[in-house]
């Protein structure tokens, strides 16, 4: 039976997005308009988006449902 490797995180995810979504800001912001800047924008949106749901779900105010 083949094992996993596991591996703990350093950094958490909040901030693993944050920076990879400012990476891939500062390279959009080197190509002009067309669709692979389109392409990466969005990608860092999505970023941004996986960050605030990430924020919200770790939120002390959220409640399993009874």
């Amino acid at each position: 039976m083949l094992l996993r490797r596991r591996f703990k995180q350093q950094i958490t995810l909040q901030d693993r997005l944050a920076a990879w979504s400012k990476a891939v800001r500062a390279q959009a912001a080197d190509l002009a308009p067309g669709p692979e800047r389109d392409a990466l924008l969005k990608k860092a949106r999505q970023a941004e988006t996986g960050s605030h749901l990430n924020e919200w779900l770790r939120s002390p105010g959220l409640r399993p449902p009874q």
